[in-house]
C-alpha cells in the first residue's frame, strides 16, 4: 500500500513551534510522510526572532531533487523562503517535478520580525503564486501581495478575487489579524467564483505560532491523501481548530500550535466515555442512591478537554430515573445527549478548565450541609438566566 508522501520547503524553527518543524508534526499527525528542504535556519523562541542565516540555494536545490530522485512526492508546501534566489529554484523545481503546490506567503513572523527581504517578496508574488494550486495568506501578507487596504470580511472578499488572478486554484485569507470581526474569527476561501467563510470563536489564549505554517501543512497533506484542492482546505480547517485551540503550553509568548492533538481525540473520547460508564455503574451499584434523584431524573456527565459545545460532553442518554426505588439509565452513554448537563460544565470550564465533570442530584439541606462539613465549594446560580429553548427541553 502506498504511502501518501508531502515535502515542505520551508524555515526552521528553534523553537519547534513553527516552520518546518510545524510542518513535520502536522503531517505526520495525519498520516502522512513528510520529506522537507530547509531553506533558512532561525534563532527564535516563542517571544522573537534574534537571527536568520538563508541556506545556500544550490544546498536548498540538493535537498528537493534527493527526495524526489527517490520518493514520489504527492504535494508540496512552502513556507520560508527567505531569499529570490531559493524562490527562484523552487519554482524551477516545481516545473521540473509537477508536484501540487501549496504556498504559504511568509512574509512577517506573528512577533513582527520580517522573514524574507523585500526582493523575495516580490518574487513570491510575481513568480510562486501563479504556480500553485492554494494560497494561505494572512490579511497582512493578502494586502500585500492584493495591493489592497483589509479591514473588514468584505474586504477579505475582494482581495481573494484579486489574487486568484495570479493563478493559484484557491485563494484562503486567514482572519486571525483581523479585529474587526470581534470575537469570531473568519476565514475566507475563493474557488470556482464562490466564497467561503469558515466561521470559529476568537480563542483567549490560542495556538496561534506556527498556525500558518500548520495549516498550509494540512492542506497539503490531504491533497497528498486524494483530496481535490478545495476539499483539502476544508479538511484542514476543521484539523488546525482542534490544533491552535489546544496549545503546547510553553514559553513566555505566543503558545505552539499542537498539530499532536490530533490524534489524542479518539484516545481521550474513548476515556471520557469509559470513566462516565463507570461513573455510571457506580450509582446503579450504590445503596440507597435513588434517594438522591430528583422527580426529573438524574445525569451524569465529562467533556473532552477542548470541549466547545454540547456535542464534546458525554451523558447518558435520557438521564438517569429512579424505578422501583434504585437507579436506572433510561439509554447508553454518548457525546451530546444531555443540553442540561452539558451547559453546566461548559460554563464551569470557562473558569476553570480542569473541572471537566458534573452530576445532578436532588436538592437538600442535609447534602449542602454534609458537602460543606466534607470542606467542598459550594456555590450556586440562576436557572432563569438559562434560555427558555434549554429549560423548555430539560
Amino acid at each position: 500500500m502506498k504511502v501518501p508522501v508531502a515535502l515542505t520547503i520551508a524555515g526552521s524553527d528553534s523553537g519547534g513551534g513553527a516552520g518546518i518543524q510545524a510542518d513535520l508534526k502536522t503531517f505526520a499527525a495525519l498520516g502522512v510522510h513528510g520529506t522537507c528542504a530547509v531553506t533558512a535556519v532561525t534563532a527564535q523562541n516563542t517571544l522573537y526572532v534574534r537571527d536568520i542565516i538563508s541556506i545556500p540555494p544550490e544546498i536548498v536545490m540538493a535537498q528537493i531533487d534527493v527526495v524526489t530522485d527517490d520518493i514520489e512526492v504527492d504535494a508540496a508546501k512552502t513556507g520560508m523562503l527567505y531569499e529570490p534566489e531559493v524562490i527562484e529554484l523552487v519554482c524551477n523545481e516545481q516545473n521540473e517535478h509537477g508536484f501540487p503546490l501549496v504556498v504559504d506567503p511568509v512574509i512577517w513572523a506573528g512577533s513582527g520580525d520580517r522573514l524574507v527581504t523585500p526582493a523575495a517578496e516580490r518574487k513570491i508574488v510575481k513568480n510562486l503564486i501563479p504556480l500553485c494550486q492554494v494560497v494561505t495568506p494572512n490579511v497582512t501578507e493578502a494586502s500585500v501581495i492584493a495591493d489592497t487596504m483589509i479591514s473588514s470580511v468584505k474586504d477579505m472578499e475582494e482581495a481573494a478575487r484579486v489574487i486568484s488572478t495570479l493563478g493559484p486554484e484557491v485563494v484562503v485569507i486567514k482572519g486571525g489579524h483581523l479585529e474587526a470581526t470581534g470575537d469570531t474569527v473568519i476565514d475566507v476561501m475563493f474557488h470556482a467564483g464562490e466564497i467561503t467563510h469558515f466561521k470559529k470563536p476568537r480563542l483567549e489564549e490560542p495556538g496561534t505560532h506556527g498556525s500558518g505554517c500548520s495549516f498550509s501543512a494540512a492542506i497539503a497533506a490531504y491533497i497528498a491523501k486524494g483530496l481535490e484542492p478545495a476539499d483539502a482546505v476544508f479538511h484542514a480547517e476543521k484539523f488546525i481548530d482542534v490544533a491552535v485551540g489546544n496549545p503546547v503550553m510553553i514559553g513566555g509568548g505566543r503558545k505552539p500550535v499542537n498539530p499532536i492533538f490530533w490524534l489524542e481525540i479518539d484516545a481521550e473520547r474513548w476515556r471520557v466515555l469509559k470513566n462516565v460508564d463507570e461513573a455510571v455503574s457506580m450509582i446503579e451499584s450504590t445503596d440507597g442512591f435513588g434517594e438522591f434523584i430528583p422527580e426529573v431524573g438524574t445525569n451524569v456527565g465529562m467533556a473532552l478537554p477542548s470541549a466547545r459545545g454540547v456535542e464534546d460532553i458525554a451523558a447518558v442518554d435520557g438521564r438517569i430515573v429512579k424505578y422501583h426505588g434504585k437507579p436506572k439509565p433510561l439509554g447508553s452513554v454518548r457525546f451530546g445527549a444531555s443540553s442540561h448537563i452539558a451547559r453546566i460544565i461548559l460554563a464551569t470550564m470557562e473558569h476553570d478548565p480542569s473541572m471537566r465533570a458534573a452530576i445532578n442530584i436532588k436538592y437538600s439541606e442535609e447534602i449542602i450541609k454534609t458537602c460543606m462539613e466534607l470542606d467542598l465549594i459550594v456555590s450556586t446560580f440562576d436557572r432563569s438566566e438559562e434560555p427558555e429553548e434549554v429549560r423548555k427541553e430539560e
